[in-house]
């Protein structure tokens, strides 16, 4: 197989299927590595906005518990006219 007219061996053969076989689990194993990297990057992106998320949340219940502590003021002022 060397000048490219001569019948391939089954050495020849199994030599190529050698050489294709390596270069195919190369590839796989690349593939495989950048598609974990893009993986690890979604769900580090969402877990950002997930923490984001989580803050915002909390500023709002923090927000809506004021006003119900004031909305509590005004019904007490209301319902219990103060003692003269």
């Amino acid at each position: 197989m060397d000048n490219g007219h001569e019948p391939a061996t089954k050495a020849d053969l199994k030599a190529l299927k050698d050489e294709l076989t390596s270069e195919f689990i190369e590839a796989m194993r690349d593939t495989e590595t950048k598609l974990l990297k893009a993986f690890y990057s979604f769900a580090e992106s969402n877990q950002k906005r997930i923490i984001d998320n989580e803050r915002e949340a909390s500023g709002l219940k923090e927000r809506v518990g004021l006003i119900e502590g004031r909305v509590t003021e005004i019904e007490k002022r209301l319902n219990l006219p103060p003692s003269s």
